[in-house]
This record gives structure tokens, sequence and C-alpha cells, in this order.
């Protein structure tokens, strides 16, 4: 956070640079000094405008799809299984050249770490029948 950002002491209008100087900063307005974006939503909105108090960063998904919570677990389960299904609709999947072309390169990728790992191996077991051989 810049220091123009952060809140002037009481009492002072204008504030210094930290480093003695004893540069002005420029004057600090009060709309400034309020936080913008997500971290200022310490409130939701509904789609009718209304505010419904809450914690930031806590989104309440009854509330946002319209439906009520409920204890029921078969419907709890369906609920969850609709929002997978429509979260699975907004995936961009792969064509099958991708696919393939993905498949040959893990599969090169651990056929060279196995040969490395053999290799590694192979010589430290020569090397400890040498040493205590």
């Amino acid at each position: 956070m810049a220091k123009r950002d952060r809140k002037a002491p009481d009492g002072d209008a204008e504030r210094t640079t930290g480093d003695d100087t004893g540069i002005d900063v420029d004057v600090i307005e009060a709309d400034e000094m309020k936080p913008s974006g997500k971290r200022r939503a310490r409130e939701r909105r509904t789609a009718s405008g209304e505010s419904l108090p809450g914690k930031a960063g806590v989104v309440d998904v009854a509330a946002e799809e319209g439906t009520e919570t409920t204890r029921n677990p078969f419907l709890r389960v369906w609920i969850f299984l609709k929002q997978v299904v429509t979260e699975l609709k907004k995936v961009i999947w792969p064509t099958r050249r991708e696919m393939i072309v993905y498949s040959i390169g893990v599969l090169i990728f651990v056929a060279l770490v196995t040969a490395v790992i053999f290799g590694l191996d192979i010589g430290f077991a020569k090397l400890t029948l040498l040493v205590f051989g």
C-alpha cells in the first residue's frame, strides 16, 4: 500500500514522507481512504438492490440460487449434482488431437524419469558393491 493511501493522523490534513525529508504528500481526501473492490463488500446486495448483512467473501449459495437451505440430505445431494453439471458445462474440454499430444508427452516424460531413476539405482548399487564389496 502506498503511503498516500494510508489514513492521515487525526488533526493533520497533510502528511510527510517517512524518510524525514520534509516533503509534503498530497492532501488525502476522505473518499480516497475508503477501500474499494471486494474488501469493501461487508454486505451483499440482492438482485433487487437490497443489502443483506454478511461476512466478506462468504457466499450463501441457497440465497443466490433462490432455493432454501434444507435438512433433507437427498435434496442437498440433488442440488450439489445440479451444480456439478452446471460447472462441467463451463469447462473447455480438449480436442481429440490435443488429448493425444498431451498423452504422448506424459508418456515420454514418465519414460525419461524412469530411465534416470533406473540409471541412478544401478549406479548406486555398483558403487555400494565397490565400496563395501
